[in-house]
């Protein structure tokens, strides 16, 4: 888990996406330290990084996760993108017990076709793949997290999401969780009492601000950028939670 300690505040709660660790918040330190009043943690999702794996998956699974590492005083406002997102309001349910204040989910895919169900269950059904390199798990680890093309693959940021044995190499994330499924964004929402805002990066391919509005939170759309918004560019995802530090 990345963490900062000290301050005032609440307690900023940074969740990433399928396939990709907590250490893709690390570069978010300068701008936290200058931005975010709190603390701040950046833990790795149950079967990503460091994080054991589940039985099975669900989304109330990795929140209950997430929520058991979490301090008892803790006030928590939550940022997560892609399945990061999913988790953080099932974290946020009225019914999980956790105090959230807020949650602003980024990048989170709406609907889900058949075939796209398929294809992840078919992932989370293959045995682990081993590489001869670092290079070529990194490349790997890059393109299942949707990273390639923003990090290189020799960053430090990159190490969290592989594992070395004898010799060889291979992913820390635990594939069976790519059978977790699709959200019921709308029960998800539903079952929420505290803000939420919805956000994508203009030209994010897996959701529409359409899609977004659908169901009831207020939506943000960040111009020029992707699905990776907090990755391609950390101060304009951060000045999203100004109105809840």
């Amino acid at each position: 888990m990345v963490e900062k300690t000290g301050g005032r505040g609440p307690v900023l709660l940074l969740l990433h996406g399928m396939g990709a660790t907590g250490d893709v918040w690390l570069p978010w330190a300068p701008y936290l330290e200058q931005r975010w009043p709190g603390r701040w943690l950046a833990p790795d999702l149950a079967g990503h990084g460091w994080a054991p794996a589940l039985p099975s998956y669900s989304f109330e699974g990795f929140a209950g996760r997430i929520a058991h590492g979490l301090a008892a005083a803790d006030r928590l406002v939550v940022l997560g993108h892609s399945l990061g997102g999913v988790v953080g309001l099932a974290l946020a349910a009225r019914t999980a017990g956790v105090p959230v204040d807020a949650v602003v989910g980024l990048g989170i895919k709406a609907l889900w076709t058949p075939a796209e169900l398929d294809r992840a269950a078919e992932i989370a059904a293959r045995p682990v793949s081993w590489f001869a390199s670092r290079t070529e798990a990194a490349r790997r680890y890059l393109r299942v997290s949707g990273l390639t093309g923003l990090i290189p693959p020799d960053a430090p940021v990159v190490d969290a999401g592989l594992r070395q044995v004898e010799g060889r190499w291979r992913l820390a994330m635990d594939p069976a969780a790519f059978a977790v499924g699709a959200p019921d964004l709308a029960a998800l929402v539903a079952a929420v009492d505290v803000p939420v805002l919805l956000a994508r990066g203009e030209h994010d391919p897996m959701v529409t601000d359409e899609q977004l509005k659908e169901y009831g939170a207020p939506v943000a759309t960040l111009p020029g950028l992707g699905h990776n918004a907090h990755v391609e560019d950390p101060a304009a995802v951060l000045a999203l939670l100004d109105a809840y530090r």
